[in-house]
């Protein structure tokens, strides 16, 4: 399994240059992260060797992980329940899953208690789906509202914006949601200076995302193989 791993990160790698050289992107910007949720320690452990990104979904996960492992590159992108901030903010290298400013500033107050400076992602709804978190796409002018609010708080650092977009096996069907996508990082831009990340693209389109201007892409199922979603959710 260790070996398919390798393999298949080395390919999607590939793939991720080539659609970056396709727009006259440099393939060094965009970075592959690998989604280990349901996956064993030793499995997360063999991409990271492989020079990517770590992303876990859920906090208990994420958490056990993280102490058997603190030296990887670990981020947090499932949902963020207020009640569990104070699992994430000590071990999270960023958090891209910040759907409110009540949980940014919940997130402050971890992060200031720990004297520590946590970067965040404000996430964005892009598809309207009623099962996703996040905030409007088409509401550009209270996104930047939030995010200049975000900017006032303590310890916590805007780095850009997430999205997970609606799931397709054609990455073409998204295309126009991640211009759109790009399109509002480049308001963010305007008015955060740290912002220099946008997270978006999963297994289904991240070639797309890639052409359209994702600084990371999100791949499990690629690079691990289908999960295991009877083990415990937290």
């Amino acid at each position: 399994m260790i070996s398919t791993i390798e393999e298949n990160i080395k390919i999607i790698k590939e793939k991720i240059a080539e659609a970056a050289l396709r727009t006259g992107r440099n393939p060094s910007d965009v970075n592959l992260m690998a989604v280990s949720k349901t996956k064993p320690l030793e499995e997360a452990v063999a991409a990271a060797e492989c020079g990517v990104l770590l992303g876990e979904n859920y906090v208990q996960e994420f958490k056990d992980k993280f102490d058997a492992r603190p030296d990887l590159p670990w981020h947090f992108i499932g949902h963020l329940q207020k009640n569990k901030v104070k699992y994430v903010v000590p071990r999270a290298l960023m958090i891209h899953s910040v759907d409110s400013f009540e949980l940014a500033e919940k997130i402050s107050l971890e992060a200031e208690k720990r004297e520590k400076e946590v970067s965040c992602l404000v996430e964005i709804n892009s598809g309207d789906e009623e099962n996703k978190f996040g905030l409007t796409i088409g509401d550009s002018a209270y996104i930047i509202d939030m995010i200049k609010k975000i900017m006032e708080l303590p310890n916590i650092k805007v780095k850009g914006l997430m999205t997970v977009a609606p799931f397709v096996e054609n990455g073409e069907k998204n295309r126009e949601i991640f211009k759109k996508m790009k399109s509002c990082f480049d308001e963010v831009k305007s008015i955060c200076s740290d912002a220099d990340t946008l997270s978006m693209g999963m297994s289904g389109d991240f070639e797309v995302a890639a052409e359209e201007g994702a600084t990371i892409v999100r791949v499990g199922t690629k690079i691990f193989g289908e999960r295991n979603y009877n083990k415990q959710k937290g």
